[in-house]
C-alpha cells in the first residue's frame, strides 16, 4: 500500500513539476512543437525549486533569511530570480541580480535588464500581452513569450565565475522578414535594506554596454563593498546607452535594426558579470569577448555538464518524486558554491546564499557538503576541503602557535581582525568535529585520487594529533569539546584589562568558553551542554585549562567526555589507516589501530548505559580520577554515533536501534529529532534541542545499515523524504524540521541537508551503502562465560558429543569467551537410568530437571 501511495505522489508531483509553468500555474504553458524555440529543455526536472521573486532593497524575510530561492552556479558571487506571473514591468529580463557583498547577500535590481521591441514600422510588441512562461531547470532559467508574430526566448547560465551569459532568440512565425528595433532598459536600487541604507551604486555608459560602479563601504555586520567592485553588462552587438540623471536606469539600444527571416531565428548574447577588483574586472573582459563570440559552445557545454549531474540520480530506480527531491539538493549545493575570492584561495560551499550570516565556509559543513557533492562535482569537493587547509593553524603562526595543526570554525572573504581583515564573521574561539578525514577519504572514493591523499594526510594527522594535544584535560586518549585561547574567552576590568588570578595567569570567563565549547561540538544549544546541568546531582558544564608538557595553557575543555566527538575521532583513525595503506605507511596503519581499539573499548565500557540502551558523554574531573555518565540529561543523536562508526558492539547496537526506531523516543514523524521526545528538555522546533538536522539522520540511517537493519534504514529514509515540508514539492531544503510537523525551520537552502538528501538518495532509497569507514570491522559479539554445574554422583555429562571426564570429576564444567549466539550442546545423563535429578545449574540459574535417559 505505501509503495503505491508513493507511486501516486510520484506522479502527481511529477505532472506539476515538469509542466513549466510558474508553480501553483500562475504562468500558462505554452503549447510548444518539439522544433519550436520554445520547447521545453530534454533535462527536465523543471521547477523542482521555485525560484520566483521581485526582490526588494529590503532582501530579508523571516529569520534574516532571504524572502526568494536564487539561482546561482559556478561558483558565482551573484545570482538571478524568475519573475512570477503578476511582475509584468519585469517580463522580458530576469529578476535580479542578488549579489554577495564580500559576506553578505544584497539585491542589485528588481530587473537589470529587459528588452523592449518595437518594428521599424512601429509596431509595439508588448511583452506584458504575451502568453508567457518561465522555468528553472537544473543549470539553466529559461523565459518564454508567445506573440502573434514572434515568439522570444530567454536563457541565463552561467558560463564562469564571475559571469552569467544569456542567449536571446527570436524567432519570426510570419511569412516575410522583420524588422526589429531591439533596446534594454534596466534600473537599481540606490541602497539595500529595509533602512534605506545607501548603497553607493550608481550606473555609467561603457563601450559595450553599462556598467553599476561600487562605493567603498564597510558595514561589517551588513554590506561589504570597495570602489573597485563592478558588475559589466556587456552585448554581442553595437549599442548606444544613455544613463539618467540620477544614474539609477539606463536604456542600451542596438545601433542597427535586426532582421528576423522566417524560420530563422535571430540569436544575440550578452554578458552579466560581477568582479571584486581592477585586475578580476580585467580577466573577466577577455573572458566575455570569448563569451559573446562562441556562446553557443558555452551553452552547448553547460548542458552537458548538467546532464553529467542529473545522469548519478536519473537512471536510479526509485519514484519520479524522490528524483525531483535529489536534483533540487544538486541545483542547491551548485547555488551556494563560491568560488576563490578575497581571503578565500581555494572555492567551497557556503551553507546557505539566503541566510545573513552564511556567507562564509565552516568546518564541519563543509566536509559534509563536500561528502555530498564529490558524487557529482568532485573537484569543487576537493577544493572545499583545501579552502579550510589553507588557513591549517602552524607552529610558526603569529596568531595562535599553540594550535598547530586546527582548522578553525569559519573562514570568510575578509580575515578575522586578529590577521589583520575586518570580517566580523571570521571565528578562531573553536574549531569544529572531526570529520575531515571521512570528508577526503569519501572524496577519494569517488575519484581515486591518490595525489589528493598525498596531499592531505600530513594535515589530517597533525589536525587529528591536534585534538590529543589541546582538548584531552587528563591525557586518558579520550578528548573533550572546548576552546582556544582566545580574548573573548578571558575576563576584563572596566578599563579593558585582563584580570589575572594569583598565578598570574588571565582569569577565564566561563561561560564564553561554554558557548565557544558547543559550538565546537557544532550543536550549539543541545541540552548537554547546559552549564546547570539537569537534576539536583548534575554540577553541571565546566572548564577546565589544558596544558602542555611545559605547564602552559594551549586551550580549554569543558568537563565531559563526548560520545560523539570520540565516535568521530574512532572513525577518524579509521580513514587515516585506510589512507596510509593506500599510501604504504605501514606503521601508521598499526598504530591507528591500536589507538583505535583503546577508544572503541572505552567507549562501550564507560559510556553505554545497561539500563536504557544507550549511550552518553561522561563527565570528569580534572585529572580524570572520577567519572560520571550523564544519563541524567537525556538521550541525543550522538547516542547513535558509536553506530555510525562501526565501534559498538552488535548487541549494544541492538539496544540503541530499538531506541532509535521506538515511535515514543527518536521515531517520530520525521525521524531522528536532536534529542529524543522523552527527554524531559525536549522541544521540537528550538535549534538543537529537539528538530531533526538531516547530517545526524543521515548518520542515523547509516548507523542501522552498517548492523543489518537495511529495511528499517530504507524506511526511515523514505519517512524523512516524506514528511520534510516542501522537499517533494517545490519548496526549499530548510535548516532543520519539526519532528512532529515536518515544519521547515530557521533558514532554507541549507547546503548540509541538501548533501544529506542526495546521499539518502543514492545510498540508501536507490543502493545499499554507507559513508562509513571500512578499516576496522564492526567488533565480534560480546564475550562471555559458560559455567554449567551439576551433582556429578546424579549425573555425567558430554559437550558436543565427548565425554567430560574432569568436568565429572569437579562437578563443574567452564567454556570462557564464548561470543554471543554460539550454539553448545550439553548432553547429562542419570546415572541411575530413568531416575530424575534438578541438579544442573546454567550460569547462576535457575537448577534444571534431568529426567529420562538425558
Amino acid at each position: 500500500m505505501k509503495k503505491l501511495h508513493r507511486s501516486a505522489l510520484a506522479m502527481l508531483l511529477c505532472a506539476t513539476l515538469v509542466a513549466g509553468t510558474i508553480p501553483g500555474g500562475a504562468f500558462a504553458a505554452a503549447a510548444a512543437q518539439e522544433d519550436s524555440i520554445l520547447a521545453p529543455e530534454p533535462i527536465g526536472y523543471a521547477n523542482v525549486l521555485d525560484m520566483t521573486g521581485v526582490p526588494e532593497p529590503d532582501i530579508y524575510g523571516d529569520y534574516s533569511t532571504n524572502k526568494y530561492n536564487n539561482f546561482c552556479d559556478m561558483g558565482a558571487w551573484h545570482g538571478y530570480y524568475l519573475h512570477p506571473q503578476d511582475a509584468t514591468d519585469a517580463y522580458g529580463g530576469f529578476a535580479g541580480p542578488v549579489i554577495f557583498a564580500e559576506e553578505y547577500p544584497v539585491n542589485l535590481s528588481e530587473c537589470i535588464g529587459k528588452w523592449v521591441i518595437t518594428g521599424t514600422d512601429g509596431t509595439a510588441y508588448d511583452l506584458a500581452d504575451a502568453e508567457a512562461t518561465v522555468n528553472a531547470y537544473p543549470g539553466k532559467l529559461v523565459q518564454g513569450y508567445v506573440m502573434e508574430d514572434i515568439d522570444l526566448k530567454l536563457e541565463l547560465i552561467f558560463a564562469s565565475d564571475r559571469t552569467a551569459l544569456i542567449r536571446t532568440t527570436i524567432d519570426n512565425k510570419t511569412d516575410e522578414a522583420l524588422e526589429l528595433n531591439l533596446k534594454q532598459t534596466g534600473s537599481i536600487f540606490d541602497s539595500y535594506d529595509a533602512y534605506g541604507s545607501p548603497s553607493g551604486t550608481s550606473l555609467q555608459a561603457t563601450e559595450d554596454g553599462v556598467a553599476v560602479n561600487f562605493q567603498t563601504i564597510r558595514e561589517i555586520w551588513s554590506y561589504m563593498t570597495t570602489e573597485e567592485n563592478k558588475f559589466n553588462i556587456r552585448f554581442d552587438q553595437p549599442v548606444t546607452t544613455e544613463v539618467s540623471e540620477d544614474a539609477l536606469s539606463y536604456e542600451s539600444t542596438f545601433e542597427a535594426p535586426i532582421t528576423v527571416e522566417p524560420d530563422e531565428p535571430y540569436v544575440t548574447y550578452q554578458t552579466q558579470s560581477f568582479t571584486f577588483t581592477d585586475e578580476e574586472a580585467a580577466e573577466e573582459a577577455d573572458k566575455t569577448a570569448d563569451m559573446l563570440a562562441s556562446g553557443d559552445g558555452y551553452f552547448v557545454e553547460n548542458s552537458e555538464r548538467w546532464q553529467g549531474y542529473v545522469d548519478t540520480i536519473d537512471n536510479a530506480d526509485v519514484d519520479q518524486a524522490y528524483k525531483n527531491a535529489a536534483v533540487k539538493a544538486i541545483e542547491t549545493l551548485m547555488t551556494n558554491w563560491i568560488s576563490a575570492a578575497g581571503a578565500l584561495q581555494h572555492g567551497g560551499i557556503v551553507p546557505s546564499k539566503s541566510y545573513q550570516w552564511f556567507i562564509g565556509l565552516w568546518g564541519w559543513d563543509s566536509w559534509k557538503q563536500a561528502t555530498g557533492m564529490a558524487r557529482f562535482n568532485p573537484e569543487a569537493a576537493e577544493d572545499n576541503i583545501r579552502a579550510h587547509f589553507d588557513y591549517q593553524i602552524t607552529p610558526d603562526d603569529p596568531v595562535r602557535p599553540q594550535d598547530a595543526g586546527t582548522i578553525v570554525d569559519c573562514i570568510f572573504y575578509n580575515l578575522g581582525p586578529e590577521r589583520g581583515g575586518d570580517s566580523g564573521n571570521w571565528n578562531e574561539r573553536n574549531s569544529k568535529p572531526a570529520l575531515a578525514a571521512w570528508a577526503v577519504y569519501n572524496i577519494y572514493r569517488q575519484t581515486g585520487d591518490v595525489a589528493f591523499l598525498e596531499e592531505m594526510y600530513p594535515k589530517l594527522v597533525a589536525y587529528h594529533n591536534w585534538w590529543y594535544t589541546n582538548r584531552d584535560v587528563d591525557h586518558n586518549g579520550i578528548a573533550e569539546y572546548g576552546a582556544m585561547v582566545h580574548d573573548s574567552h578571558y575576563q576584563y576590568d572596566r578599563e579593558g584589562n585582563i584580570l589575572l588570578d594569583g598565578n598570574g595567569e588571565p582569569l577565564f570567563d566561563e561561560d564564553a568558553i561554554i558557548e565557544a565549547a558547543a559550538w565546537e561540538s557544532g550543536m550549539d544549544n543541545a541540552t548537554r551542554f547546559d552549564k546547570e546541568g539537569n537534576g539536583p546531582d548534575d554540577i553541571g558544564v565546566h572548564v577546565f585549562p589544558v596544558r602542555n608538557a611545559d605547564n602552559e595553557i594551549v586551550g580549554y575543555s569543558i568537563n565531559q567526555e563526548s560520545v560523539d566527538l570520540n565516535s568521530y575521532l574512532y572513525a577518524e583513525k579509521a580513514f587515516l589507516m585506510s589512507m596510509a595503506e593506500v599510501l604504504g605507511y605501514d606503521e601508521d596503519v598499526a598504530k591507528y589501530e591500536k589507538e583505535a581499539a583503546y577508544v572503541r573499548d572505552y567507549i562501550n565500557t564507560n559510556m553505554f548505559d545497561e539500563e536504557t540502551g544507550f549511550y552518553y558523554d561522561l563527565q570528569t574531573n580534572e585529572d580524570g580520577s572520577e567519572k560520571k555518565l550523564l544519563v541524567n540529561r537525556g538521550k541525543g543523536t550522538e547516542g547513535w554515533l558509536p553506530l555510525w562508526a562501526k565501534l559498538a558492539t552488535p548487541e549494544k547496537a541492538a539496544r540503541v536501534a530499538e531506541n532509535m526506531l521506538d515511535e515514543d523516543k527518536f521515531y517520530r514523524p520525521v525521524p531522528f529529532p536532536t534529542a529524543s521526545a522523552d527527554n524531559d528538555k525536549y522541544s521540537p522546533s528550538t535549534y538543537w534541542r529537539g528538530p531533526v538536522w538531516l547530517d545526524q539522520a543521515l548518520y542515523a540511517v547509516e548507523a542501522l545499515q552498517n548492523y543489518g537493519y537495511e529495511d528499517e534504514a530504507r524506511e526511515a529514509a523514505y519517512r524523512l523524504f516524506d514528511n520534510t515540508e516542501g522537499l517533494l514539492g517545490d519548496g526549499p531544503i530548510r535548516e532543520n524540521y519539526n519532528p512532529e510537523t515536518g515544519e521547515g525551520l530557521h533558514t532554507k537552502n541549507f547546503s548540509w541537508s541538501a548533501a544529506a538528501f542526495y546521499l539518502l538518495f543514492e545510498d540508501t532509497l536507490a543502493g545499499n551503502e554507507t559513508t562509513s569507514q571500512d578499516a576496522l570491522p564492526i567488533p565480534a559479539s560480546e564475550e562471555q562465560n559458560l559455567t554449567a554445574t551439576y551433582n556429578n554422583k546424579d549425573v555425567t555429562l558430554t559437550v558436543d558429543g565427548e565425554p567430560q571426564k574432569i568436568a565429572d570429576l569437579l562437578g563443574k564444567f567452564e567454556m570462557k569467551d564464548v561470543a554471543d549466539g554460539t550454539e553448545v550442546e550439553l548432553t547429562f545423563a542419570p546415572r541411575v537410568e530413568g531416575k530424575d535429578f534438578r541438579s544442573v545449574t546454567i550460569n547462576g540459574g535457575e537448577p534444571q530437571l534431568i529426567s529420562g535417559d538425558t
